[in-house]
């Protein structure tokens, strides 16, 4: 669990730079310059993610179960992880409707891959990781809209069409994702 633990402080914390201490990030930035900072933030994302995938893996074998999830929360996650990427796919496709509502489309997918994994899977590792996840994208999101609000920022939306693609490609990469890759990178396959 210790090296799931410091996986998600070194992943989460890196991803929280720049909203929780925008000033130090900045400070940095023009110490360092825009692309090493960029290579110190990859690495210490890449490391993070590795220890986090890696500390779960651990977690996974000796972990305790504190619930058996119903059958039917397995559905429920599907519907939710699906949900999440097309939030995702919403965050880099420009002028989306879905952007200029959420705001943070990618922090909302979070949230709602988070909450799809926890009601699917009860052990005390996905409690760590998936509530990990939810705990610091729910935080982020609130803060992120506080300071858009605050700013004014408003996300343009351009049409429909962008809408149907973020929709479709997201769709298709979860399609893919749950029908090969889960299974292959975690050993489980939500689709059976």
């Amino acid at each position: 669990m210790t090296v799931l633990i410091l996986g998600l402080v070194i992943f989460l914390g890196t991803h929280s730079i720049r909203l929780f201490s925008p000033e130090w990030r900045n400070a940095q930035v023009a110490r360092l310059g825009d692309g090493r900072w960029k290579l110190f933030y990859t690495i210490a994302s890449v490391l993070g993610f590795v220890l986090l995938v890696w500390g779960f893996g651990l977690a996974r074998r000796d972990t305790i179960l504190l619930w058996v999830p119903p059958v039917w929360t397995h559905h429920v996650a599907a519907l939710l992880v699906l949900i999440a990427f097309i939030l995702l796919a919403a965050a880099y496709v420009p002028g989306t409707r879905i952007k200029a509502l959420v705001g943070h489309p990618m922090v909302a997918g979070t949230k709602t891959w988070a909450l799809g994994h926890l009601a699917a899977n009860g052990s005390l590792a996905d409690v760590v990781l998936f509530g990990s996840f939810l705990v610091w994208a729910v935080a982020y999101f609130a803060i992120a809209r506080r300071r858009d609000r605050a700013a004014g920022t408003r996300y343009p939306a351009v049409g429909i069409q962008r809408d149907v693609l973020a929709v479709v490609i997201g769709a298709l990469v979860w399609f893919l994702f749950a029908r090969f890759a889960h299974l292959w990178l975690f050993g489980v396959s939500p689709m059976g």
